[in-house]
């Protein structure tokens, strides 16, 4: 049996960052629940711990260093030291480039990027302590590159060199950094593209599942399931890597 480690999960209110907490906390661990106000994540706190589980609901603006420092030192103070890290805090801007503000593009930076960075820095410093770590960061098949999403698409795949330097900084202190990249999967932000686009969402739906091999979209505990085992201490030999979890191939 694995000791009970710490985790925080960014996002955690709803959609892929509210399953992936629960899984965590299923698998053992104690899982702080960020987003950004701390009242949304009551639900997921509340699921943990109807669960058995244990679980902190911490608000916190990821893009902002103060709030991030903050959030990470009640953590470390009311469950420990937090040695599992899953950012996947995001926001959509969508729109194309010629209508595209800047304040578009710098919310979507900040929150992706940015709010990555300043987590991974704050929770490294417990990890390098500790001889253990493990980051996910929450990419995405828009990292090819998605109509609508210059902003976004930039992001993702910014997280994907992000993840990849982190392996290589701090594998020596046996913390591993991977991506997970999504396709489609049935969330609220998906639901979102869906209006904006002006389809109903049930549509959107089947004709997304329709051009998935397996068929089927995406739902937010299939990614949960990957990020899991990537947070395990039997993915210690994993790192660098970026998954696409997409009911199909990606080049």
């Amino acid at each position: 049996m694995s000791p009970q480690r710490v985790a925080i999960v960014t996002g955690a209110a709803r959609g892929i960052g509210a399953a992936t907490a629960q899984r965590l906390a299923k698998d053992g661990n104690a899982v702080a629940v960020l987003d950004l106000d701390e009242g949304s994540c009551a639900g997921t706190v509340s699921a943990i711990e109807a669960a058995g589980g244990t679980a902190l609901a911490v608000g916190v603006d990821v893009s902002k260093a103060d709030q991030v420092e903050a959030a990470v030192t009640r953590v470390g103070d009311e469950l420990g030291a937090p040695v599992i890290l899953v950012n996947n805090a995001g926001i959509i801007r969508d729109n194309l480039i010629f209508k595209m503000t800047e304040a578009d593009w710098d919310a979507v930076m900040n929150v992706h990027l940015k709010g990555a960075f300043l987590m991974t820095k704050a929770c490294q410093a417990y990890m390098t302590q500790e001889k253990y770590g493990r980051i996910v960061n929450l990419s995405s098949s828009s990292a090819q590159g998605n109509r609508g999403q210059a902003n976004y698409s930039a992001a993702k795949a910014g997280m994907q060199g992000f993840t990849k330097t982190l392996a290589i900084e701090l594998g020596r202190f046996g913390v591993t950094a991977n991506a997970v990249a999504p396709g489609f999967v049935q969330t609220d932000m998906t639901a979102a593209t869906a209006q904006r686009l002006g389809v109903p969402f049930e549509e959107f739906i089947k004709h997304s599942a329709s051009q998935i091999p397996v068929q089927r979209v995406g739902q937010p505990e299939d990614i949960a399931a990957t990020i899991a085992f990537l947070c395990s201490e039997e993915a210690g030999f994993v790192s660098g890597q970026v998954i696409y979890v997409a009911g199909g191939p990606l080049d």
